[in-house]
């Protein structure tokens, strides 16, 4: 029998959901997972593959094809580094400072969340168009055409992805404060030696986890790019706008291109979760150390 003394010091578990009700909650979770998401992840790659291996290979040899996946990966080679930059440097200026407008400026990175890329594709037109002062500016002076070329995409993906990087440091390095910073400071450190040794190891997993997401959203965007890249099959078309432009022929060869392609945006979509997995997996320890604080 247990003593009342001893009931005191009893751990109590912190879930009080009978088993039935969590083998229920778990089942929702998977079937919501498989209906959802495995079920049309495997339909993209059984109808790629619906009329063989050979026409969706073949795919791939087509120079609308191959021009749309060298443009996805120059915008998200330029959009993920742009962002990289940008977002650590504002979680470092919003995290270690402070500043008036410093919760404006977190709302303004939170912005694309909220905006439809849609609508900010269609400020960019209104914005940098070749009718548009800026946008006739760069036409007439450095013959350089931003809206319906190249430069708009790139542009178009970077606004919508450059809270992803920013959002990931945000929060931890509140957390971690500016301790360690301060410490290497006094002992001799410089600025830039602290940023290398100190900020930037203490930061390297979050950082890396929104490079991944970040670098996931540039390649799979499609609302913003749409808008601001006229659709110019084999100059302004990514990814995933050949993928609509195949599917809206209405053959079944461009229908096969079309889910071809979706599977390589697919699965480098899971080529990045099971690189962010692994991450955690192969680092667990590190990375509970960094949420420390240690």
């Amino acid at each position: 029998m247990v003593e009342p003394a001893m009931k005191s010091h009893m751990i109590v578990s912190p879930v009080s959901e009978t088993r039935p009700v969590r083998l229920t909650l778990i089942g929702i979770s998977i079937f919501v997972l498989v209906l959802f998401l495995i079920m049309p992840l495997i339909a993209v790659f059984a109808q790629a593959l619906g009329l063989g291996i050979g026409p969706a290979l073949a795919t791939f040899r087509d120079p609308d094809a191959i021009a749309a996946i060298k443009l996805t990966l120059l915008v998200a080679a330029i959009a993920v580094p742009c962002n990289l930059v940008f977002g650590v440097a504002a979680a470092w200026a919003i995290a270690k400072f402070r500043f008036r407008g410093r919760a404006l400026l977190i709302s303004l990175i939170d912005l694309p969340f909220s905006v439809s890329p849609v609508v900010a594709g269609l400020v960019y037109v209104l914005l940098l168009g070749p009718f548009t002062p800026i946008g006739a500016w760069f036409l007439e002076d450095f013959s350089v055409r931003i809206i319906f070329a190249v430069p708009g995409v790139i542009l178009a993906t970077i606004f919508v992805t450059f809270p992803f990087i920013a959002r990931e440091l945000i929060p931890l390095m509140q957390d971690q404060g500016t301790g360690d910073e301060e410490a290497a400071l006094s002992l001799g450190a410089s600025g830039w030696q602290t940023f290398w040794r100190v900020t930037l190891p203490n930061v390297k997993w979050a950082l890396l986890y929104g490079v991944l997401l970040c670098n996931a959203r540039a390649m799979g965007e499609f609302g913003a790019v749409a808008v601001i890249s006229g659709k110019l099959r084999g100059e302004t078309v990514t990814m995933p706008l050949q993928i609509e432009l195949y599917y809206q022929e209405f053959r079944a060869l461009a229908q096969v291109a079309a889910f071809s392609l979706a599977a390589v945006l697919a699965g480098l979509a899971l080529v990045t979760l099971a690189v962010k997995t692994w991450l955690e997996w192969r680092y667990a320890h590190q990375l509970a150390a960094t949420r420390n604080g240690h």
